[in-house]
């Protein structure tokens, strides 16, 4: 039997250095239907030429400028016929197998049109990593959390979580995804730029009735933070601005209203907190981003009639009903164990 075609596709810009540490991995996958791409955004330095005289089997995509990660996938995507994409981060490890389970398991089920491996820590590897550990999860205020991660409290792998199970979003950083349901869906939202457009991209695959997995079987070592370092003020901004607009377009309209002001009052919380812990740039980029969103109020609202099938996936199983910022801050969960959904 034939496998399906995979297509591993690296979204870079600048940093050589990465390619030079985490493409030789790559390159040892053992998937026999496979095609290594590099999605370059104009980067800068010589990494393209860098590929090419060392890695002649990986194909190239040059894009004309820097379109971020969410403008990069959709326009490196273009060229790239293949049954499956792997969206891999530039500084991602992986094992010479680690394909083949999470191909499997979205091979069983046609409804299943994203999922993601485990994600460990690269330097750390007996440690969850940040960006979606075991999989991703959302409370009904719209914060996101990880099966493994409730935010910054990461927790040690003991083989909790090796269960396969069903989640609300894949990880950015090792996003596998069936050709077919990302093209249906209009791939990402290019005007996120970076940050929170697979949980967007997840959401909107769940309103089209499809399903997002994790697949333990699969490992991956996430060094992360290459691109925009975590103490980015551009990072904390592209976060709170993207989440706002994510549930914008993708929560029901009738919870907008009194939706939007609640989670403002939040984010202003979060905002004197950063100044109180002595971090004035990342308490004004949460304002930056809380100005960009309702000064282009009536610009993010168009984006709803993208959304065409509108539901409540924040009643699914796969959704906290409760406050994850409560339950980790004043109740002191520290696990996600210890959540009760």
């Amino acid at each position: 039997m034939n496998k399906p075609k995979v297509a591993v596709v690296i979204i870079h810009w600048n940093n050589r250095h990465l390619l030079e540490t985490f493409m030789p991995g790559v390159l040892k996958s053992t998937y026999p239907n496979l095609e290594i791409y590099l999605a370059d955004n104009a980067s800068t330095d010589d990494s393209v030429s860098y590929i090419q005289a060392h890695f002649p089997e990986v194909k190239i995509i040059q894009l004309d400028k820097n379109y971020g990660y969410a403008g990069g996938y959709n326009e490196a995507l273009k060229q790239v016929e293949s049954d499956y994409y792997i969206l891999l981060n530039n500084d991602v490890a992986v094992d010479p197998d680690w394909i083949e389970p999470v191909i499997e398991a979205m091979e069983a089920d046609d409804l299943i049109a994203a999922a993601q491996p485990k994600l460990l820590q690269f330097k750390e590897p007996e440690y969850f990593e940040y960006a979606g550990a075991a999989g991703g999860y959302i409370d009904h205020l719209g914060y996101v959390f990880c099966k493994g991660r409730i935010f910054e409290t990461m927790e040690k792998d003991l083989g909790q979580y090796n269960e396969s199970s069903q989640i609300f979003w894949a990880s950015g950083a090792c996003l596998f995804i069936k050709s077919t349901a990302f093209k249906k869906a209009n791939g990402f939202d290019a005007d996120y730029f970076a940050h929170m457009e697979e949980v967007d991209l997840c959401w909107r695959l769940q309103l089209m009735n499809y399903k997002i997995i994790s697949v333990p079987k699969s490992t991956v070592y996430h060094l992360g933070g290459s691109t925009l370092k975590k103490a980015s003020p551009q990072k904390t901004y592209l976060n709170f601005r993207n989440s706002l607009i994510m549930l914008l377009k993708n929560m029901p309209v009738s919870q907008l209203w009194w939706f939007i002001p609640y989670r403002t009052f939040l984010d202003l919380v979060s905002s004197i907190f950063f100044l109180i812990n002595e971090e004035p740039r990342h308490s004004w980029a949460i304002h930056r981003a809380h100005a960009d969103f309702f000064f282009k109020f009536s610009f993010w609202w168009k984006k709803r009639a993208e959304v065409t099938r509108l539901c409540n996936p924040l009643k699914s199983n796969v959704c906290f009903r409760g406050s994850i910022v409560f339950a980790h801050f004043a109740l002191r969960k520290k696990s996600f164990k210890d959540i009760k959904f």
